[in-house]
């Protein structure tokens, strides 16, 4: 298969910038297309978006905010038609498990008939290290609307490998595949583990939704974002997802990474530690 330059939309992220490093580590050029790079992609300005896909082969695709959100699945199906006039061949889409707002825009993408690989992951690892966890972490104790429901958190680290396999390989266009962890663990012994793993006392508490988003709402963030993070920490962390997947082995030929390494390596990192 003839590879050229792959675009990487949200090239800065979290599994976009990894997608990025791992490419060009295989000497196969990338283009990382976000709100803050040349050229500029921003999915609300359908004007950036030719210039960040002319001739690109293939595109590796994060939607934001989430592809939950109701404008997501319309945004994705003109995406993908402006991807076509522009000659790209395949995209590998990022997609979240058991978000019906996630399947529409599969949908839509596949109707177009441009080739696809969707990979729908559950909740990553590193939003206790890189995302919005860290700071009650940090504080000593996270606070969270997810009691006992267990969630098989999958490594970011392993969905950047399974994205450029499925950029690289053809045997993996036109399939979708579900990405998790090897096993499910409950938020609050997520936490006991990032304590155990950086030697500190962290607490977990469990808060009513309702309170949840009436804080978060306080604290400036918009409608749409509260209504995402109402569906997130109810309808999918309904206990839809708890079953673990074997989509990394499939592609990858190997077991995802467990969350305990992930808390110890991460851990050897000094993330958590207090900052005196």
């Amino acid at each position: 298969m003839q590879i050229s330059t792959i675009a990487i939309i949200g090239g800065l992220g979290k599994t976009g910038g990894r997608v990025a490093e791992r490419l060009r580590e295989r000497g196969i050029a990338i283009r990382a297309a976000s709100r803050s790079t040349t050229p500029r992609f921003d999915w609300q300005d359908r004007d950036t978006w030719h210039g960040a896909l002319e001739g690109v082969s293939a595109a590796y695709v994060t939607f934001q905010p989430d592809l939950a959100v109701e404008w997501a699945a319309e945004a994705i199906a003109a995406f993908a038609e402006v991807a076509i006039k522009a000659g790209v061949e395949h995209i590998v889409l990022l997609s979240g498990r058991g978000e019906d707002g996630a399947v529409r825009s599969e949908e839509k993408l596949k109707a177009t008939g441009i080739g696809y690989t969707v990979l729908r992951a559950s909740w990553f690892n590193q939003n206790f290290s890189e995302g919005a966890f860290l700071d009650g972490l940090l504080q000593g104790k996270l606070a969270l609307p997810a009691g006992d429901v267990p969630e098989p958190f999958v490594d970011v680290d392993d969905i950047a490998d399974v994205a450029v396999a499925c950029l690289t390989d053809p045997r993996h266009r036109n399939r979708t595949y579900e990405l998790s962890g090897p096993r499910a663990l409950t938020f609050r012994q997520a936490v006991s583990e990032i304590a155990k793993a950086s030697g500190r006392t962290i607490g977990y508490e469990t808060v009513p939704i309702d309170a949840f988003i009436a804080e978060m709402t306080a604290y400036g963030l918009p409608r749409e974002a509260t209504d995402l993070l109402h569906e997130l920490f109810t309808q999918v962390l309904d206990g839809r997802n708890s079953p673990v997947m074997d989509g990394v082995n499939q592609i990858l030929g190997r077991q995802p990474k467990d969350f305990s390494d992930y808390a110890r390596q991460t851990a050897a990192t000094g993330i958590w530690s207090i900052q005196s």
